[in-house]
């Protein structure tokens, strides 16, 4: 970079190889050089999601292990600095930038490409990249897009509408708190499936009823929902069946490929594969939450320093919402 007062460097989280937790160390790494439609970023809160944890371990769906270490890395991930999501500062801009400015407080989701996991993140215009909805914190800014366009996409597909019932597993979640209140907002009946120490608060989220998913048999309730949410696996297509109204889905989110490759039965689709966010997405999302329609769950902050701690934290589960890394103050 020409700008002497840009850094061509930055601290990051590194993943050399696949592994634990403990395979993550921090380096200084270099910053690509800033193109004419770029945007670098000073980092001030960035999540560690499933996705993370999953590329960082190698724990990939069902039937998908072969084609995600052909397309991410075969010993590691090309991609060393993971992190999909992060809040910051612009800091310097490319000489076609027109959206964005030096000093500006944007929310940036360079998803795949991943990088966030550093002090400084380099990303286009059109990253997706939006201005930080004033009502969010930190926390919740860095929170706003893993969750949103992943329940945004698969709502999407379900095509439900008003009135209709969604059964959310795993609904105190990243993905799970996100559909609760995206459906709610809707005007959708949500059932969130949860523990019962997370139902008041997916009550307060707009969720109409919660159920305590991992100790009640499902079937033995006698009850049917036009849309069953399936954040964490914990059911398959046929035992979905029956819970389903005539014309339902079932929305395998973390679904592999024999769910991808499914066919629907009994008038019945199932729904699966990775979900795809634009820029319009994190636009949407970043307008709900402007208005409060939406607000991004944060179930626990770790500085910087302690970002394997974050992984580790991801892998046990059991908080509502996401967990965040935040970056120190001094520059």
């Amino acid at each position: 970079m020409s700008d002497p007062a840009v850094p061509d460097h930055t601290e990051a989280w590194v993943c050399p190889r696949y592994g634990p937790a403990s395979v993550l160390h921090r380096a200084t790494v270099p910053l690509p050089p800033l193109q004419p439609d770029g945007v670098l970023i000073r980092v001030l809160a960035t999540t560690v999601t499933t996705g993370d944890v999953r590329v960082r371990a190698a724990d990939f769906p069902p039937g998908m292990r072969l084609g995600a270490r052909l397309a991410l890395g075969w010993n590691g991930p090309r991609r060393a600095v993971l992190g999909s999501q992060a809040a910051g500062v612009v800091v310097a801009c490319g000489e076609r930038v027109s959206l964005f400015a030096p000093g500006q407080r944007v929310v940036a989701f360079p998803d795949i490409r991943m990088g966030a996991h550093a002090r400084y993140l380099m990303v286009a215009e059109q990253g997706p990249l939006v201005d930080w909805p004033e009502a969010l914190s930190e926390a919740e800014a860095a929170s706003l897009f893993f969750g949103g366009h992943t329940a945004r996409h698969f709502l999407r597909r379900a095509g439900l509408g008003a009135g209709q019932r969604l059964l959310v597993i795993g609904a105190a979640g990243t993905v799970g708190s996100a559909l609760v209140q995206l459906a709610r907002a809707e005007g959708i009946a949500v059932t969130a499936g949860c523990a019962d120490v997370h139902a008041p608060a997916l009550k307060a989220l707009g969720a109409q009823a919660t159920l305590d998913t991992r100790g009640t048999a499902l079937a033995a309730l006698g009850e049917q929902w036009d849309c069953i949410a399936d954040c964490p696996a914990a059911l398959d297509f046929d035992q979905a069946l029956p819970l389903l109204r005539d014309g339902g889905s079932y929305l395998a989110i973390a679904g592999g490929l024999r769910e991808m490759l499914a066919r629907g039965r009994r008038g019945k689709q199932i729904v699966a594969g990775p979900a795809s966010g634009t820029q319009a997405d994190l636009m949407a999302l970043a307008a709900l939450a402007a208005r409060g329609a939406f607000r991004p769950q944060v179930g626990r902050v770790f500085g910087f320093d302690a970002l394997p701690d974050a992984h580790r934290c991801v892998e046990q589960g059991g908080l509502l919402g996401s967990v965040v890394v935040t970056m120190p103050r001094a520059e």
